[in-house]
């Protein structure tokens, strides 16, 4: 089970993504953004549909808005400090499937990441 989020916190992500968007606009001088593709983590604490919605309301008005938000979900992953296995995770603080130790460190699915952007 994905632990709940506060909306809030999905709007501030958004925003976030926003500037990273504006940022590389200018850059890379386009201006417009047609489509975005994100790479989440199933352990970012991240609500997928309130993503959705806050993405449409932070970019109203801008060079981003109307585009398409494409979402990636990254599984969870992580290493075990005693045994070295590399294993899937549902969810943070489960033992290991070799050894049993709860010692591990998280290796991927926590990250928000802008993977791709379409642009004109």
């Amino acid at each position: 089970m994905r632990p709940r989020s506060n909306p809030v916190h999905e709007l501030a992500l958004c925003e976030s993504v926003l500037e990273l968007i504006e940022e590389q606009a200018r850059v890379q001088r386009y201006t417009r953004v047609n489509t975005v593709w994100l790479e989440v983590g199933s352990l970012a604490a991240v609500e997928i549909e309130a993503l959705r919605f806050g993405f449409d309301v932070v970019t109203r008005g801008s060079l981003a808005e109307g585009a398409a938000l494409e979402i990636r979900e990254i599984p969870g992953r992580a290493r075990c400090l005693c045994c070295g296995e590399s294993h899937a995770i549902a969810a943070r603080g489960e033992a290991c499937p070799r050894c049993g130790s709860y010692r591990s460190q998280l290796i991927d699915g926590a990250q928000i990441r802008v993977q791709e952007l379409e642009v004109s």
